[in-house]
């Protein structure tokens, strides 16, 4: 497969699952093994930062009204947005520890880790299952909500645990209004987004090969498109109560994935 095709269908894969919530790090994997995906890990971190910066761009597209607020509201010193940044921040402590402390143990685990992958996908589709069983969703984001939040966003490092669907799912079932949810789960993840990048662009590790121009540029485009599309259909998807399709869906594909960790095909 070329280098080009490559990397289209792994943006659109990333746009995709970054917001629909079947994670994005497990179906990447998978995609990598079925396409005999053979890059250097510095070549591969390359293509990971263009795609999160494609989605992360895709985010605060969408949120464009929101994050001029959270801005214009902390210039002014607006209660109301000030609260909601903290718990923005509050939210991102536990996910930031972890990946700065076990950076090194934790990319072990997305080395094409298929059976770990479909175990956290089953994980991914009780999770929302669960949350589509939820009826009481009228609350506001507290601050320990937002802290729970944050718990569920840090176990969500793991491949095939869905982070949107962590997120979502965990406010749903703490009673948080599904839209509301779907926002504050989107907008947390922003920040550290934009920090793993720049981590991973001051490590050094990054390596860049002449010719590839080309192909990540149309990465990023296909991961920006369809993060677009994803991001507004995901939100639509949590009004309606629909997370139980997704779940569905998750127990195939771990099935799947787990029978090509064990090898059976």
């Amino acid at each position: 497969m070329s280098d080009l095709i490559e990397a289209i269908l792994l943006g659109i894969i990333q746009g995709l699952t970054e917001f629909l919530p079947v994670s994005s790090s497990g179906h990447l994997e998978l995609a990598k093994v079925m396409f005999g995906y053979d890059k250097s890990a510095e070549e591969s971190m390359l293509l990971t930062v263009i795609l999160h910066a494609a989605t992360a761009l895709s985010t605060m597209v969408i949120f464009r009204k929101e994050i001029i607020e959270i801005i214009t509201g902390l210039v002014s010193f607006d209660k109301e947005q000030v609260d909601f940044s903290g718990k923005i921040i509050l939210s991102m402590i536990p996910a930031a520890i972890v990946g700065v402390l076990f950076d090194d143990h934790l990319e072990a685990l997305f080395d094409r880790q298929i059976l770990l992958v479909g175990l956290m996908l089953v994980l991914t589709g009780a999770l929302l299952f669960l949350a589509d069983q939820a009826k009481n969703t009228s609350k506001r984001v507290s601050w320990g909500n937002a802290f729970i939040i944050g718990i569920a966003q840090m176990v969500a490092i793991l491949p095939g645990i869905s982070r949107s669907g962590a997120t979502i799912s965990t406010s749903v079932l703490l009673g948080i209004d599904r839209t509301r949810a779907a926002k504050f789960s989107f907008l947390m993840v922003v920040p550290l987004i934009l920090g793993k990048m720049a981590k991973d662009i001051l490590s050094g590790e990054i390596t860049y090969a002449e010719g590839e121009l080309i192909p990540l540029a149309a990465g990023f485009v296909a991961a920006f498109v369809t993060g677009l599309l994803a991001c507004t259909w995901m939100i639509a998807l949590v009004k309606k109560s629909k997370l139980s399709y997704f779940a569905y869906y998750c127990f195939m594909v771990a099935a799947f994935a787990i029978a090509k960790g064990l090898g059976w095909f």
